[in-house]
Order: C-alpha cells, then structure tokens, then sequence
C-alpha cells in the first residue's frame, strides 16, 4: 500500500534470502508484511528472495536509499534485529563470487552495482542500510525458527523508521536524474 501525498527519498525495500534454507527467508517474510502496511508512494517493496543480480540491474533505475532486509549472522542471539548504515557502496567487497544468479550476499550486490555503474554510467544510491536478523537456522526447511519469527515486527518497525527519515527528500540518484 501506498499514500500518494507524501514526497521524499526515491527508496527500495528489498527483501532477500532462500525460504527453503530456514531463516533466511527472514529477508522476504519481512517484506511480506511491511507490504501490508500504509507506506509512502517513494516507498518499493519488493521480495528479490535469491535474485542478487536482478537486484543489481534494478538499482540502476535510481533510488536515493536502498534498504536491505536479510538473515545476517554477526553473533548475537538468534532473532536479534539488526540496522547496518553501509558508509558507501564502493567501501564493501564481496564475500564470495560476485556472479552466482541465486545466491548472492547483499555485499555481493552492492559489489556488482558499483561495478555495473562504473561501466554504464549509473549512480548507486545515495544511502545503505541493511535491517538483519540473527539466524537460528539456516538448514533445509520451510519457516522461520520462533525466534526469527518473532523479530519480523520489529524489523518493520525499523524499516518504517528508516523510510520516516527519508520523508525529506534528498540530492540524491532519483533527484539528479529529474534535473537533467
């Protein structure tokens, strides 16, 4: 859903990750039900589940913030939320190959985009951030453990502060492109 009346950051919500490997279909449950709820018309959501290099291609229509929703593991507690501010696009390399068309690592695809935009012209967004989870599994099996689960809503609501400071919009991909 989308309000019309609201301006602000051209912006991506994309949710990834594999929902027969457990909770890493955090990234598209997650998405599934921001979907559901009142959102800015600058607002895409989508579900990209295991297409990182659809993803790549996608960005290059210019949006200001990319935000990234994805089971990321960092140690802590399975279902701890967590928001990671991405300095620049160009500052991540990849964790493994750049060009597997299923299973692509969020630094993997902003890897690509940045290699894709040196080549075409494009600029990458403005603004990162990734919205992680904790896995508690990630084997084979349909569904998110109890903990993951439980940390969608929270997720959300961390997506819709995100969205909330992108309300004001900014010199950024979407922006230029409307100038020129």
């Amino acid at each position: 859903m989308t309000e019309d009346c609201e301006t602000g950051a051209r912006t991506l919500v994309a949710g990834v990750g594999n929902i027969f490997l457990g909770d890493d279909g955090f990234g598209v449950e997650t998405v599934r039900v921001l979907a559901t709820h009142r959102l800015p018309a600058h607002v895409e959501v989508v579900d990209i589940g295991v297409r990182g290099v659809h993803l790549a291609y996608q960005l290059l229509d210019g949006y200001d913030t990319l935000v990234l929703v994805d089971a990321t593991a960092r140690g802590g507690a399975p279902g701890t939320v967590y928001r990671i501010d991405v300095d620049s696009p160009g500052d991540v390399s990849p964790q493994g190959p750049v060009l597997d068309g299923h299973h692509m690592s969020p630094d993997a695809v902003l890897a690509l985009l940045q290699t894709l935009c040196s080549g075409t012209g494009g600029t990458p967004p403005g603004r990162t951030v990734v919205v992680g989870c904790e896995p508690a599994s990630l084997e084979e099996g349909i569904g998110l453990s109890a903990p993951v689960a439980a940390a969608v809503p929270e997720a959300v609501r961390v997506i819709q502060e995100i969205v909330r400071e992108s309300q004001t919009p900014v010199v950024g991909t979407a922006a230029r492109e409307a100038g020129k």
